[in-house]
């Protein structure tokens, strides 16, 4: 397909052609890229709640050491006082 010249205006040589196949590779590469960032965005996105899910573990495993270190002290106590 060629680009359409106004009458007169010279050598037809002078338009270049429309190259379908470039502007196909172009609009692929395009969508291509935003679709990696897209998925750049949603991985960061799954990283943060990970680091906030490991947090909430830690935070579960050092209350479970409490609570057990609490205990532990609670039973001497009481056996010192016998």
């Amino acid at each position: 397909m060629s680009v359409k010249r106004p009458p007169g205006s010279g050598s037809r040589f002078l338009f270049d052609s429309f190259d379908a196949a470039a502007a196909r590779i172009e609009a692929n590469e395009r969508v291509a890229e935003e679709r990696w960032s897209a998925l750049d965005w949603r991985l960061a996105q799954i990283d943060a709640v990970l680091e906030r899910l490991e947090k909430r573990i830690w935070l579960g495993v050092y209350g479970v050491a409490a609570f057990l270190l609490a205990q532990m002290a609670e039973t001497l106590l009481s056996a010192a006082m016998r």
